[in-house]
């Protein structure tokens, strides 16, 4: 018998209180959860479901995923009601194949999204729709080869003609014939372009780059030259420089400047991050870019930082990425204010097509149940009006 193994359980002298070296537990006193404040949880009673709502808020008193949801939503509309807040919406992934355009298109119409830091691809895809083309469903008894050969691209479940695409082209060849070469070109600038042209040319579809003309809300493409319209536009400069014409100059830092200048003149920030990447972190290095002018250059500039925060994605913290990296590590970057000094967060780890629509959808609601200067559909039929 190993020594120690024997004998009483409690040597004397020792409080039942207390645990032993041998890992012994403890006599615990148990705590009254009233008592301690704690919040209970709801049964989610589908009966008195009557609304997206509805189910949204009583999601945020279960558990697990569900919690969280319902507690991003709570976040959206505090973003959407306060009116000292400028909210940047970043997006990655193939979120307008998947048809998730026309709710970013409704949350720039009624005011809430304010800018928009994007992947090319997304946009590029975006104007697929705004033109009036379709994405299809994939029949997945057809391979990958058989679509190549029929000029199908494929994105997961989902198809991407190539005709779209050479269609886009065209609207993109108008832009950049129009472009002056002595204007240097950046995406805000390019896709202020591409919306006005959208605003006379699409008639009554709908799209992102369109309503972000109308409202005049900046659409910034950081990884540019890795989309179709990077693709295009450096076709155009071929065609420039083949037919003896000037080349169009391209500089990315104007994106950084005019974004940084916008949000140094706003009282309160706010983001709003479907997956993550290059959208992703270029909109919150913000911060550090900030905090690097004045500690560096010495630039008496205001260290500003982001107030809310509401994040959608599936990616596992523990890979290291940034996509799945929390707000709260941000914090150590000097990118968002701690939840101690008034910031406030909501993560879901969930697939943003099923996430978004149901977030949006509830706040929508609450804004034109109870509506205020932002968010109601009084704001968007202000917009419309102004957009004609």
């Amino acid at each position: 018998m190993k020594h120690g193994n024997h004998g009483s359980g409690h040597p004397e002298g020792k409080s039942h209180g207390i645990a032993g070296h041998a890992g012994d537990g403890v006599d615990r006193h148990l705590h009254n959860p009233i008592e301690d404040k704690l919040i209970p949880l709801e049964p989610l009673d589908l009966a008195k479901v009557k609304s997206i709502d509805d189910l949204v808020r009583a999601m945020s008193k279960t558990a697990f995923t569900g919690r969280q949801l319902g507690e991003a939503a709570d976040v959206l509309e505090a973003m959407a009601r306060d009116e000292d807040c400028f909210v940047v919406m970043t997006l990655s992934g193939a979120m307008t194949v998947a048809k998730q355009g026309l709710i970013v298109t409704e949350l720039i119409d009624r005011g809430i999204v304010n800018a928009v830091v994007s992947t090319g691809a997304l946009m590029a895809h975006g104007l697929v729709e705004a033109t009036g083309r379709a994405h299809f469903r994939h029949n997945p008894e057809v391979s990958d080869e058989e679509l190549y050969e029929q000029g199908y691209n494929r994105v997961y479940d989902t198809l991407e003609p190539e005709q779209n695409l050479d269609d886009v082209e065209e609207v993109m060849s108008a832009v950049l014939e129009g472009w002056d070469h002595n204007e240097v070109m950046c995406s805000y600038k390019l896709n202020h372009a591409i919306g006005a042209y959208l605003a006379k040319n699409a008639g009554d579809q709908r799209g992102i780059l369109k309503s972000a003309h109308a409202m005049g809300v900046p659409v910034f493409v950081p990884a540019f030259s890795d989309s179709e319209m990077g693709l295009d536009t450096a076709l155009n400069n071929r065609l420039r420089e083949s037919t003896g014409r000037y080349k169009i100059r391209f500089d990315p830092f104007e994106d950084l400047e005019h974004f940084a200048a916008t949000l140094l003149r706003q009282k309160k920030l706010g983001i709003m991050t479907i997956g993550g990447g290059v959208p992703r972190n270029w909109s919150q290095q913000f911060g550090p870019f900030c905090e690097l002018r004045h500690r560096r250059l010495g630039e008496n500039v205001a260290l500003k930082r982001y107030h809310y925060g509401l994040r959608i994605c599936p990616e596992p913290v523990y890979w290291g990425g940034l996509s799945g990296s929390p707000y709260s590590e941000a914090v150590s970057w000097g990118k968002f204010v701690p939840p101690a000094e008034g910031g406030r967060f909501g993560e879901v780890f969930v697939d943003a097509t099923v996430g978004l629509p149901l977030i949006v959808a509830a706040v929508l609601e609450r804004l034109d149940e109870r509506p205020g200067k932002k968010g109601s559909k009084t704001t968007k039929a202000k917009a419309a009006v102004a957009r004609k």
